[in-house]
C-alpha cells in the first residue's frame, strides 16, 4: 500500500468494483486537489456513480485503495466510513430523499444537528443556504408541498449547510428544467470555490462539465485522458492532478 501525493486531497488507485458480476470499475485511478472541481462524465452505466460512492466510502471498492488525507478510507470499519461521510464529505443525490416529517430548513439543518451543532445556529445557517439557493420562502414547508425543483435544491442546500471538505454531486440537476439546473450548479460552484471545497461531479450534460476545472470520461468502467473543462483555467496545480488507468 503506498500512501497519495501530498497535494491530493482525494486519491484513488487501480480500483474495480463488480455489480451482479459485471465490471462497475476496471482499473480506475484518480487524484483530486484540495478546491478543485472535477467533473466526471461519460453515458449511463459507465461507472460514474460507483466512481463516486467508492471515493466518498459508500462503496468498498472489490479492488484497489482510496485515500483522503493520506488516510486509507478502503480499509475502515463501516462506522468509521459513515463518521466520516457525516463530518467531512457531502453529499448530493441525483434525487432529494428529504425526511418528509422534516420542513425544508429542518431538513437542509439535519447534518449540522447531527454533528453538534446547537438549534439555533444550525437553521441560521440552513436558512442562509435555502435564500442561496432561491428556496428561503420555502423553509417552513414540508417536502410534499415543494416542487421537485425546490426539493433539489433544499437537498442542495443540506449538503452545503455543513461546508464539506469534499462534495460528491451525482447527477444533482437531473430533476431539473435545463436553465433552473445551470443557475443552481453556478450557485453550487461559486460556493465550492469561496469555501475552498472539493467538487467530484458526475454529469452526462457537457454545459455542466464546462462549469468544472477539469473533467474526466468514463467509457465501461474505464477512463480516457483528463482534460481541462472547457472556459476552466488551465493552471500549472489542476494540470498536475493525475489519472490514470
Amino acid at each position: 500500500m503506498v500512501a497519495p501525493p501530498d497535494n491530493d486531497v482525494l486519491w484513488a488507485r487501480g480500483l474495480h468494483h463488480m455489480h451482479g458480476g459485471t465490471a462497475a470499475l476496471a482499473g480506475v485511478s484518480v487524484g483530486v486537489r484540495e478546491g478543485e472541481i472535477l467533473a466526471v462524465t461519460g453515458p449511463r452505466g459507465s461507472g460514474k456513480t460507483t466512481l463516486l460512492r467508492c471515493l466518498s466510502g459508500q462503496l468498498v471498492p472489490t479492488e484497489g485503495e482510496v485515500w483522503f488525507n493520506s488516510a486509507p478510507v478502503h480499509t475502515l470499519s463501516s462506522p468509521s466510513r459513515e463518521r466520516l461521510r457525516l463530518d467531512r464529505f457531502g453529499w448530493i443525490d441525483t434525487e432529494p430523499h428529504l425526511v418528509p416529517e422534516l420542513t425544508a430548513w429542518e431538513n437542509a439543518a439535519l447534518p449540522l444537528l447531527l454533528r453538534g451543532v446547537g438549534h439555533r445556529s444550525a437553521k441560521h445557517t440552513a436558512i442562509e443556504w435555502l435564500d442561496r439557493l432561491d428556496v428561503g420562502m420555502c423553509a417552513r414547508r414540508r417536502p410534499a408541498r415543494l416542487d421537485q425543483s425546490q426539493r433539489q435544491r433544499t437537498a442542495i442546500a443540506r449538503a452545503l449547510a455543513t461546508t464539506p471538505q469534499v462534495l460528491f454531486a451525482d447527477e444533482p440537476t437531473a430533476p431539473l428544467h435545463r436553465a433552473d439546473g445551470t443557475q443552481v450548479l453556478r450557485t453550487l460552484t461559486t460556493a465550492a470555490r469561496s469555501h475552498q471545497i472539493t467538487v467530484v461531479l458526475a454529469t452526462h450534460d457537457p454545459d455542466i462539465a464546462a462549469l468544472a476545472d477539469r473533467t474526466i470520461e468514463l467509457l465501461d468502467g474505464r477512463p480516457s485522458d483528463a482534460t481541462p473543462a472547457s472556459g476552466a483555467p488551465d493552471t500549472e496545480s489542476r494540470a498536475a492532478c493525475s489519472l490514470s488507468v
